[in-house]
């Protein structure tokens, strides 16, 4: 059973009379048990729906609908499938205690990783998971591989009991299935021999394996599973070298990249990053592989779009991995505007310097950044540290954080949302 929360006005729901609270039990007399069964068993342009409605009424409805027109309902979210591991690297076994409870919520969901790009682990899944793959051709899937040597695999992700990744990814690829792929690399667990083997392994899966990303493990001050070395700046050029090996392999026999190292890799080991073309399609951005370089592409396409803003000077709160990189481009941004852009690298007070990345800077942090910053007409701090709900980490609002300072402060992805003519209040408060 799914339980409907929102009913488009005009829709075909709407018409046949589907409330907020209605609970849809089967298609075509097939139980539905979450969101997937919903959006698979309705695809067709005829079937029959059983619900009950708010009211406890039983009802069925028989559908016909043209062109594919959406039914109109949205739907609760599923309860997540949660993590059967303790990986040495797990951020949420990294966060300090007393934060709010769903911080702590380690998801690892396949249903996820098919409809909005989260990687799993597949460590959890079942029989009938595997069928309910295969049957609705849940493709591409992104998938936490971390290690496929079995054994180095269970150390990694704390579990003894973790399948064999290899076995359960050549199962899927037969059965047409695809993937993006990534591994977070422990120096000293899951480098050198181990990193080399994987690759071989998901090579010899073909085109199954659309990417694959190496992505440096990252701890907080608070992560206490981690036996690891530390990743630095040797560690991370020797995994670009790996990457580098792996890429030219790929190109000469498959015409295609295949394998990324993410921008913190670049960073670390102090080499330039790629240019866009060397991303493709970006499919593994959400992943920190290109998101400097498709920054740096959106503020170069964005510059014309640039007011003037002469004598103004425009605050820029970000963390301390991104600040090398910014006074490039908040040179082009004071050519194109007149604007003085100060840059203000902000060390994380919650999760401690070793996260570097802006996206988890908290309320705290933002605060102790601007709050005695009187010579600013405006500031710009990463949306990113800010979820849907309004709140940053700390559990801070940005309601309360932004009335507390000094100056108007606006989150902003790529600094072009925030400066252009339509782009809401911040040019209007800076002009």
């Amino acid at each position: 059973m799914v339980r409907v929360t929102r009913v488009e006005p005009g829709s075909i729901a709407d018409e046949l009379g589907i409330l907020p609270g209605t609970e849809l039990l089967a298609v075509n007399e097939r139980p539905l048990e979450d969101f997937l069964d919903w959006e698979f068993l309705t695809a067709e342009d005829a079937f029959v729906v059983s619900a009950r409605l708010p009211d406890g009424t039983a009802v069925e409805f028989d559908i016909e609908r043209v062109d594919a027109e959406p039914m109109g309902v949205e739907l609760a979210p599923p309860t997540v499938r949660r993590c059967a591991n303790r990986c040495e690297f797990c951020f949420i076994e990294g966060l300090p205690k007393g934060l709010r409870k769903g911080l702590y919520i380690r998801d690892d969901d396949y249903r996820l990783s098919f409809a909005y790009g989260n990687f799993a682990t597949l460590s959890n899944v079942k029989e009938r998971d595997i069928a309910r793959m295969l049957e609705y051709r849940l493709s591409p899937l992104y998938v936490s591989v971390h290690a496929t040597p079995w054994e180095a695999r269970k150390v990694l992700l704390n579990n003894p009991r973790v399948p064999n990744i290899i076995e359960q990814l050549t199962r899927l690829a037969e059965g047409g299935i695809q993937f993006h792929c990534q591994m977070v690399i422990v120096p000293g667990l899951n480098d050198g021999d181990v990193l080399e083997q994987s690759l071989t392994d998901l090579w010899d899966l073909g085109d199954a394996v659309l990417s694959v990303a190496l992505v440096p493990v990252g701890v907080t001050q608070f992560s206490h599973l981690y036996t690891g070395k530390p990743m630095d700046a040797a560690n991370a050029g020797a995994l670009l070298n790996v990457v580098h090996q792996w890429e030219a392999r790929a190109i000469d026999e498959r015409d295609d990249r295949w394998v990324f190292g993410s921008d913190e890799l670049y960073l670390l080991a102090g080499q330039e990053l790629p240019d866009v073309e060397h991303y493709g399609e970006f499919s593994q951005i959400e992943n920190g592989v290109g998101a400097v370089t498709a920054l740096r592409a959106r503020v170069r396409d964005g510059l014309a779009q640039l007011p003037r803003l002469d004598g103004r000077r425009i605050g820029v709160v970000t963390g301390t991995s991104m600040a090398p990189l910014m006074p490039d481009l908040l040179g082009q941004l004071r050519a194109a505007t007149g604007a003085e852009f100060v840059l203000l690298p902000t060390e994380n007070s919650l999760c401690g310097p070793t996260t570097t990345t802006a996206g988890l800077l908290v309320g705290a942090d933002i605060r102790r950044a601007l709050a005695d910053r009187h010579d600013l007409d405006l500031a710009l701090i990463p949306a990113e540290c800010i979820n849907d709900d309004g709140l940053f980490l700390d559990e801070e609002s940005f309601v309360s954080v932004r009335e507390s300072l000094p100056m108007p402060v606006y989150p902003s992805y790529d600094f072009i949302d925030a400066l252009v003519p339509e782009g809401d209040a911040a040019v209007r408060s800076a002009a």
